[in-house]
């Protein structure tokens, strides 16, 4: 008699690196949006000095300046982390599978499968929040040495443009992160999500 039995789906495994990668990247945005937070309580982007301002207890720093240390600490943690991850997504051609390419495109338009389109999907919202990220980095630099970076704050046209762009990178990168996880755990469900953290 031939017993039957459940195949149990084996969990995703995750290289101890791309774990440590995510780890810091989470710390390091926490840290960067509290502290940035604290630095725009200071003079807000809109509205002035009387402006809106956001609650003592989701900030970090104390004071504009412990918030501009905390924030460009922060600042180096998370652009060399991305450095690192890049380089270790090139070296180990993880590109391949992480990136947006034609197939993605075009199995959105096609595709009958919700599963491929999903999959689409989480490659295409991984891929266009490199621009972001990129912009966030660069646009934080101008901002942080605009006397020895000026050709680069230049490129902004003026500093509230520049203040402005910054500040609309922070809910940019939330929204990808939101997306991230609820696309990941369509695809590979929370055994996905569970992988890269633990």
């Amino acid at each position: 008699m031939i017993s039957s039995k459940r195949k149990v789906r084996s969990t995703p495994s995750q290289t101890f690196l791309s774990k440590t990668f995510h780890w810091i990247n989470i710390i390091s945005l926490m840290l960067m949006i509290t502290s940035g937070l604290q630095i725009y309580n200071a003079n807000p982007v809109f509205g002035g000095r009387e402006g809106w301002h956001f609650p003592d207890f989701i900030l970090l720093g104390g004071w504009l300046g412990g918030g501009r240390h905390w924030h460009f600490a922060a600042m180096w943690l998370f652009s060399l982390n991305l450095l690192w991850y890049g380089l270790y997504i090139f070296v180990t051609r993880r590109w391949q599978r992480r990136f947006a390419d034609g197939g993605d495109l075009k199995a959105l338009q096609v595709s009958q499968n919700p599963k491929r389109k999903n999959y689409a999907w989480h490659r295409l919202v991984y891929t266009a929040i490199i621009p972001v990220l990129l912009l966030a980095i660069l646009s934080g630099l101008a901002m942080y040495k605009p006397a020895q970076l000026h050709w680069l704050s230049g490129l902004f046209g003026s500093w509230q443009t520049l203040r402005t762009v910054h500040f609309i990178t922070v809910p940019t990168v939330i929204l990808f992160t939101i997306a991230h996880s609820l696309l990941a755990l369509k695809v590979g469900s929370i055994r996905l999500v569970k992988s890269m953290f633990l």
